[in-house]
């Protein structure tokens, strides 16, 4: 399978790319989500983000949400 990692796909078209279902978000993409990690930064689309919710919340900091 020939298919760009996650940073080349950012770096050559500056388009964010869903980590989990490789779509692409032509410029601004309001409704998906960033995430760090380690260290690396991630994308979600708004469909995957749905998907994933659960495990989103479940690594929010309790204090963070007070």
């Amino acid at each position: 399978m020939n298919q760009k990692t996650y940073e080349q796909a950012e770096l050559a078209t500056g388009d964010a790319v869903c980590v989990r279902c490789g779509a692409v978000a032509e410029g601004a993409a309001p409704t998906w989500t960033c995430t760090i990690v380690d260290g690396a930064r991630h994308h979600l689309c708004d469909t995957c983000t749905r998907a994933c919710l659960r495990t989103i919340e479940s690594h929010l900091d309790p204090v963070a949400a007070r």
